[in-house]
């Protein structure tokens, strides 16, 4: 009975992961290589993806550009979000129905955790690493760790390390 349960679940896995990967192919504007997509996903026609991009449950809303770079991983249940309400300038209190896009740029091999929120306007570097149920809401440098509510940079990659690993294509 366990391997009837065992080869059921592992049946329902590839179908899930088939499904979403087509869906997010489908929706997004472009992408370089492979995408693989592990949990219930969905992007917007502006967003870019690089080769090697991994989602385990990915919402990208909004109408800003999201541009995702090479060997990106999330965590399940990660949210970017590239617009918010008109507050400042708007006709109406607390905001009118009109909408501010703002960009989100993921550079070349940047985990995110579990649970991780990206706000419009932010820009990740290469390498870095955000820790799960983070709000990032301004740019994180390369190879920083980051993490909180609002993320903020408490460590660093082994930046000699990653650059021997890089050299070397050791991509996950």
């Amino acid at each position: 009975m366990r391997s009837i349960i065992n080869i059921f679940l592992l049946w329902r896995r590839n179908v899930i992961r088939k499904y979403y990967t087509k869906k997010v192919l489908w929706q997004c504007a472009d992408y370089k290589g492979p995408v693989i997509v592990n949990g219930k996903s969905s992007v917007t026609s502006t967003t870019t993806l690089g080769a090697n991009v991994n989602f385990n449950g990915m919402q990208i809303t909004g109408g800003g550009r999201v541009f995702i770079g090479d060997n990106f991983h999330s965590g399940p249940g990660c949210l970017f979000i590239s617009e918010n309400h008109n507050f400042d300038f708007g006709s109406s209190i607390p905001y009118d129905s009109t909408y501010v896009h703002k960009d989100i740029v993921i550079s070349d091999n940047v985990w995110l955790g579990s649970r991780v929120i990206v706000l419009g306007g932010v820009s990740i570097g290469e390498g870095a690493i955000i820790q799960a149920g983070s709000c990032v809401v301004s740019d994180i440098p390369s190879y920083a760790i980051a993490g909180g509510h609002p993320a903020k940079s408490f460590g660093q990659r082994n930046v000699e390390h990653y650059e021997k690993l890089k050299a070397e294509k050791k991509f996950h």
